[in-house]
């Protein structure tokens, strides 16, 4: 195929980076040397912001931004398939899309979580302005993230039947539910790949290019998306195919952007499987267990589906809305908890302890207004946002009823990814892991157990059971971010 001929092209191109190396020769004392190698691994992303200088709000605002437009674009790419089935294909699509979505965001959840592993890795050797060492965990963590979404794309077309009559998916929607479902899992490699290039272009202070990548490949699956299904009547189908081939452009993109920007080719399969242990190993550290919390958290959402799945098609339908719609607005939260991981990692890296405290604060404060005034305006036009997706009266009804619930506890939220962004900024992933799977999976799926299971099942139980889990581990995690505070502050007592 075309697009895979591309794909080997671009993977084979060894950048040509003389022009920055010559920087690197021109300084012969040890003091030029570092200096020339600071120069050469800022040269290839002039808009990095480095987080152990300048102004604190400045640079976590700066950073902030383009992660919540890109985060803002990642959302559409299933947001526009429920828009244009829900108004093109009709409810039956659109409850299709929203059983196949909540399966295949918990393996994205995976791999997103994974990424984190990355970003701190890489973060620290940024910080060290360790160049040698920054290029080797660049391209250890890229060809790594190629082996498991290629592994993965194949497993998950194997197990697509399975995973979703694990979720209930009842038999008026469920063949197609299994043709979307296939078809995205089947291009999943490229979501793992984009999204570990993504974290590792954060890592070094860039939030603009993947933004930038975003932007253009959202816009891809916009048109595509419309072509397919609205023109060419595909169905689920076409929504399918459209974001595939989406996110197999900003892979292309992302590929590209590091091996320029970083001055190597990303990947290496002999220096992965010679050399690339250690690295592999600390980015499983702190990656595997944000992975299989996000991972965990996206199977606790499948049985959230289940109970759906007690109610109507329009019901199923309408919660599906409101969960997009919650996707959106926590976004913002989601990215400061971002920021915060690559800002407490780079700070560590620099031995810049003290900037790490005032800056969970201020990032704290800035997530908290910029979610609470989302939330406000949500809470007022709940139903005029779930009419964008579908104008049935029960569809309507149930999203915006869940809506409003949600936009009541969104600060919540907000507060909880601040959290894991400074835990896991300093390696802590195994704990949070715990307590989140505690409050997230523990706490609601037995609130939906003692509510759900009963002659006369209550559909407003499926609206609280989100809050209820966000709160819980709020809490939990909010314990631990006190006693991590007490021992790194104990430990800079001794230290002076």
């Amino acid at each position: 195929m075309p697009l895979r001929a591309e794909l080997c092209s671009v993977f084979g191109v060894f950048c040509d980076f003389v022009c920055l190396t010559r920087r690197l020769v021109l300084h012969w004392t040890q003091r030029g040397a570092e200096r020339a190698k600071r120069e050469v691994l800022m040269a290839g992303a002039k808009r990095n912001i480095d987080f152990t200088r300048g102004s604190i709000v400045g640079s976590i605002v700066a950073f902030s931004m383009p992660i919540v437009f890109g985060e803002l674009l990642q959302n559409l790419y299933n947001s526009v398939d429920a828009f244009v089935v829900g108004n093109f294909a009709g409810k039956t699509a659109l409850a299709a899309v929203t059983v196949g979505g909540v399966i295949s965001n918990m393996v994205v959840m995976f791999f997103n979580g994974m990424s984190v592993g990355a970003n701190v890795t890489i973060s620290k050797a940024f910080g060290r302005s360790n160049l040698d060492e920054l290029r080797r965990k660049v391209r250890v963590a890229f060809t790594f993230s190629l082996l498991l979404g290629v592994t993965f794309s194949l497993l998950g077309i194997a197990f697509t039947p399975q995973l979703l009559r694990l979720a209930g998916t009842q038999a008026e929607y469920y063949a197609e539910a299994l043709t979307y479902l296939r078809i995205y899992l089947a291009g999943l490699m490229f979501t793992v790949i984009y999204n570990n290039a993504a974290g590792i272009l954060r890592a070094v202070g860039d939030s603009r290019t993947p933004f930038l990548i975003l932007a253009l490949a959202c816009g891809v699956n916009i048109v595509l998306d419309v072509a397919f299904t609205g023109v060419l009547r595909l169905g689920v189908t076409g929504v399918a195919l459209a974001t595939v081939f989406s996110q197999g452009l900003s892979t292309v993109l992302a590929y590209r952007a590091i091996a320029v920007g970083q001055g190597t080719h990303c990947i290496d399969f002999g220096e992965l499987f010679r050399e690339g242990g250690e690295t592999v190993r600390e980015i499983l550290g702190v990656g595997m267990a944000a992975g299989v919390q996000s991972a965990l958290i996206g199977l606790s959402n499948i049985f959230v589906t289940r109970y759906m799945n007690l109610f109507s098609t329009a019901s199923v339908a309408g919660i599906g809305v409101a969960q997009r719609i919650d996707r959106f607005v926590i976004l913002p939260a989601k990215s400061f908890g971002i920021t915060m991981t690559t800002f407490v990692s780079q700070n560590l890296g620099a031995g810049r302890d003290e900037r790490v405290r005032e800056g969970v604060k201020q990032c704290l404060l800035t997530a908290l207004g910029v979610t609470l005034s989302l939330s406000a305006l949500v809470y007022i036009f709940a139903h005029a946002c779930v009419t964008l997706f579908n104008q049935d009266p029960e569809v309507v009804a149930v999203g915006a009823a869940m809506v409003r619930v949600l936009a009541l506890a969104f600060w919540v939220m907000a507060v909880r990814e601040v959290l894991l962004g400074y835990l896991r900024g300093y390696g802590k992933s195994f704990l949070p892991m715990l307590l989140s799977l505690i409050g997230m999976i523990g706490v609601r799926q037995a609130y939906l157990a003692a509510t759900l299971l009963t002659a006369r099942p209550q559909i407003q139980h499926l609206y609280f059971c989100y809050p209820i889990g966000w709160g819980a581990t709020t809490l939990l995690l909010f314990g631990y971010y006190l006693l991590v505070r007490k021992q790194f502050s104990r430990r800079e007592a001794d230290l002076v």
